[in-house]
């Protein structure tokens, strides 16, 4: 799809892994680590574990084995399969300029 953000994959930010089925890289707006399956669609159950597992690997890395959950809600483009690795007890990374508006205690 043409106006998809997800389908034309402009590098905004690093790419942490890519290949001919999926790419990982943080996320724009949270500076999470995102994986983003090339096709635009939902793949099926089993491809989605793998492109998770995938996922959960860099997630791991970067916040330790118990320190991420996994979001698989699609909120700003609900019809290209993506998800997120977020860190555990937040929604962004410590390095978006939105992590302090949220752990801000106003």
């Amino acid at each position: 799809m043409n106006d998809c953000m997800l389908c034309s994959a402009e590098r905004l930010t690093d790419r942490l892994h890519e290949d001919d089925d999926y790419w990982i890289a943080d996320c724009v707006v949270c500076m999470t680590p995102m994986v983003v399956w090339r096709t635009h669609g939902i793949p099926g159950a089993a491809h989605e574990a793998e492109l998770l597992a995938h996922l959960e690997r860099v997630a791991a890395a970067r916040y330790g084995e118990e320190g991420y959950y996994v979001d698989g809600e699609r909120r700003r483009i609900p019809d290209h399969w993506h998800a997120h690795a977020r860190p555990a007890g937040g929604f962004f990374d410590p390095r978006s300029p939105l992590y302090s508006q949220e752990h801000d205690p106003e």
